[in-house]
C-alpha cells in the first residue's frame, strides 16, 4: 500500500515524498482510514512504529476543510505527557504540513508565557500541549475549546502514570461533546480502558505488535551488580568501549542523574544530565548538544524514555532498572532506530529481581547475563523456577509501584541520599570515586 491509496490530500502527499517515505507503516495503514472517516480511535502501538504520523496526517487532512466555527480556539488539540514528545509532534506537524497554511503552536510547561500568550492571541488551528500548562491557560480564560473538532491523546498511558488523569478529564470536559477523539497508548490495562470508556464513543480498536519489532535489532545484556560501587565500576569500564559512540544512561532519580553526569564529566567525559527539574531551554540545549555530537553520554531519568528521537544512539545503559516494565521497552527503544543496530545494557542486583522478572515476562525472553573481566559479581542472580499454576514469590513484600503518582510535585527521592550515606559520603557530595577490591574482599567497601 502507498500513501496515495490512503486518499490523503496532494499537499500532504508532496510533504511525505519530500521526507523520503515510500509506504505507510502498519499502524498508519490501520489508523489513518478510520481517522479520516471521523471515527473515534484507540490504538496500541509502541514507540518507533510511526504512530505520530498516524494521527498528524489525518489532522492535517481535517485542517484542509473549512472550519465550522468562528472562534479563535484550536480545531485540533494534541496532548502529550512530556515536553520532548510535544516538540517531536510539533516538528512532525511542520514537516508534513509544509505545503499547507497551518497555524500551529505548542503550549508547554517550563517555557516563558510571553510566546504562548502571543500564540493564543491569534487564530490557531492546531495546538500541541502538555496538560499542566494547558490547564493553566484554560483556567485563566486565555484559551477556548468550543471550536475543537479533534482531541488526540498521545502516550496516554504515560500521562496517567504521571498523574495527569484529572487534567485530561477536565480538558475533555471543556471540549464539545461531538468532537472526534483518538487515543494512542503503548499499553491497555483496566485504567486505560476506563479512560477510553469516558472519552471515546464506539472507538475503532487497533493493535500493532510493535514490541518485537522494536527489540529485534537491539542486543540486550544483563550485568549483575553487587552494590552501587560495583555499578559505578562497570559503568566506567563500559563507557571506555570504542564502539560506544553515543549513549543514554538511565537513572532512577533526578538527583542520581545529576550526580552521575557530574562524576563522568569530572573524569573527562562529555556528559550531561536530562531530567524534569531542568527548564525547557536547558533541556533543549542538552538535546541539541547530543544530536550534534557535543555530548557523548546523556544521563537521564525516564523523561527521555519517550519522545526523545535522536539518531546514532549506539548504547542504552540502565544504571537503574525501571519499576514499570513497559518503560524498559521505551528506554531501550532509544537505540536501534531507523534500521540501525544497538546495544542495551542493564544493571541488576538481588533487590531488582522482581522488576527484572516483570521486564522478562513483558518482552517474552530472559535477558542473557554478561560479565566484565575483573568485575565479576560475588553473588549470582538466581531466578526462581516458574511453576505452573503458581505465581513467583520473588520480591514478595516489596511495595508495588503506585500508579497515578503526580511526578510534577514529586520531590527528589530519598533513595539517592540513602545510597551515598551507605558509603560514608556526606549528603552534599556530588561525585564518588571508588576503588573496587579483589573478589576476596568485595564484601567490604573502600573509598578513595
Amino acid at each position: 500500500m502507498s500513501f496515495a491509496e490512503l486518499n490523503l490530500a496532494p499537499p500532504i502527499l508532496k510533504a511525505i515524498a519530500a521526507c523520503g517515505y515510500a509506504a505507510p507503516t502498519p499502524v498508519q495503514k490501520q489508523a489513518i482510514p478510520p481517522a479520516l472517516a471521523g471515527h473515534d480511535l484507540i490504538a496500541t502501538a509502541q514507540t518507533g512504529t510511526g504512530k505520530t504520523a498516524a494521527f498528524v496526517l489525518p489532522s492535517l487532512q481535517l485542517l484542509g476543510k473549512p472550519s465550522p466555527g468562528n472562534s479563535r480556539g484550536p480545531r485540533i488539540l494534541v496532548l502529550t505527557p512530556t515536553r520532548e514528545l510535544a516538540n517531536q509532534v510539533t516538528d512532525a506537524v511542520r514537516s508534513y504540513g509544509k505545503f499547507m497554511r497551518v497555524r500551529s503552536g505548542a503550549i508547554l510547561g517550563g517555557m516563558p508565557y510571553r510566546e504562548q500568550l502571543q500564540l493564543l492571541a491569534k487564530p490557531v488551528d492546531l495546538i500541541v500541549a502538555t496538560p499542566g500548562r494547558l490547564i493553566d491557560h484554560l483556567e485563566r480564560g486565555r484559551l477556548n475549546l468550543s471550536r475543537l473538532e479533534l482531541l488526540i491523546l498521545d502516550e496516554a498511558d504515560r500521562m496517567l502514570d504521571m498523574g495527569f488523569s484529572e487534567d485530561v478529564d477536565k480538558i475533555a470536559g471543556l471540549a464539545p461533546a461531538g468532537r472526534q477523539t483518538m487515543m494512542f497508548t503503548a499499553t491497555l490495562d483496566e485504567t486505560m480502558a476506563r479512560l477510553a470508556g469516558r472519552l471515546l464513543r464506539e472507538p475503532v480498536r487497533i493493535e500493532v505488535a510493535g514490541k518485537k519489532m522494536t527489540l529485534d535489532q537491539i542486543e540486550q545484556r544483563l550485568h549483575v551488580a553487587d552494590n552501587l560501587q560495583h555499578k559505578h565500576m562497570m559503568l566506567q569500564r563500559l563507557i571506555t568501549d570504542t564502539d560506544l559512540t553515543r549513549a543514554i544512561i538511565f537513572s532512577a532519580t533526578k538527583r542520581d542523574a545529576d550526580v552521575i553526569a557530574r562524576d563522568l564529566a569530572a573524569q573527562g567525559h562529555s556528559a550531561a544530565a536530562l531530567h524534569g527539574d531542568m527548564t525547557q531551554y536547558a533541556r533543549n540545549r542538552v538535546i541539541t548538544a547530543l544530536r550534534r555530537g557535543k555530548v557523548r553520554l546523556l544521563v537521564a531519568t525516564d523523561v527521555a524514555a519517550r519522545g526523545l528521537d535522536v539518531t546514532g544512539i549506539s548504547h542504552v545503559i540502565n544504571f537503574d532498572l525501571p519499576k514499570c516494565a513497559e518503560d524498559y521497552v521505551h528506554r531501550i527503544g532509544r537505540t536501534g532506530r531507523a534500521g540501525a543496530s544497538g546495544i542495551a545494557v542493564s544493571f541488576a542486583s538481588l533487590n531488582d529481581l522482581d522488576y527484572l522478572q516483570r521486564i522478562e515476562r513483558l518482552i517474552g525472553q530472559t535477558l542473557p547475563q554478561h560479565v566484565i573481566p575483573g568485575l565479576e559479581p560475588v553473588r549470582q542472580l538466581v531466578r526462581p523456577a516458574r511453576t505452573a499454576g503458581k505465581r513467583s514469590t520473588a520480591g514478595k513484600g516489596r511495595p508495588t509501584p503506585a500508579k497515578g503518582r503526580d511526578y510534577r510535585k514529586e520531590s527528589d527521592s530519598r533513595e539517592s541520599n540513602t545510597r551515598f550515606r551507605k558509603w560514608g559520603a556526606p549528603k552534599t557530595q556530588h561525585a564518588v570515586t571508588v576503588e573496587y577490591r579483589s573478589r576476596s574482599a568485595r564484601g567490604q567497601r573502600q573509598e578513595a
